[in-house]
């Protein structure tokens, strides 16, 4: 099945509607409360129009930033947003494809994305981004995860305003419970849920070891 995010209707539709997601104002400073102010370089995984990575930034005033995204539709508002911000950097790239050599960075950060991948691709992609992380850096991943019952996905539905035909057909939601067991065993540590409402979750780790 084609990813929906290709279709710029698709998109547009989406960012008409992000300031009605219910907490999630929440959840982004819960985000911001996991990463240092003195990062340096901070890597933003399906930045989309640039929300989050803006967010961050004006967290962290030294720091700059890489925002990735495969929607063109996305990326032409990054542009439109980040346009005379020699802070940023945009790339195209498809997150079911290795991450592209681009460096280490002080935090990585994804915002409703991650769960577009399949769940073999997740797992992979969290030990790429283990690898780009310099000693004690940080990965915030603010995440639509699955419900543990039909009931409950319903009600998420509900509270969000979605009928169950209108779900996007491009999510592949997997539980809190085995990505923060993935994290762990990739080699993150102080692996924890940091904040969650019904299907939204903040899910995060740092890097204090080695892998392996």
């Amino acid at each position: 099945m084609a990813n929906e995010w290709t279709r710029p209707e698709h998109a547009e539709a989406y960012l008409a509607r992000l300031k009605e997601i219910p907490h999630r104002a929440e959840g982004e400073s819960t985000l911001l409360a996991e990463i240092p102010r003195q990062s340096r370089r901070v890597l933003d995984l399906g930045c989309g129009s640039g929300h989050l990575l803006s967010l961050v930034l004006a967290h962290c005033p030294e720091a700059s930033g890489v925002g990735l995204d495969f929607s063109p539709t996305m990326l032409q508002h990054a542009r439109d947003r980040f346009a005379g911000n020699d802070r940023v950097t945009l790339i195209e790239h498809n997150l079911d494809n290795p991450l592209p050599a681009i460096g280490s960075f002080d935090c990585v950060v994804s915002s409703f994305a991650i769960h577009h991948c399949d769940d073999a691709r997740k797992r992979c992609l969290y030990a790429e981004i283990w690898s780009l992380l310099e000693p004690t850096g940080v990965f915030c991943n603010l995440e639509h995860v699955s419900s543990p019952s039909p009931r409950i996905h319903n009600r998420f539905l509900e509270a969000m305003g979605i009928d169950a035909d209108d779900e996007d057909p491009s999510n592949k939601l997997l539980d809190v419970e085995t990505q923060l067991k993935w994290l762990r065993e990739v080699g993150f540590e102080d692996v924890d849920c940091h904040w969650k409402w019904r299907e939204l979750a903040l899910i995060a780790g740092r890097k204090m070891g080695s892998l392996g």
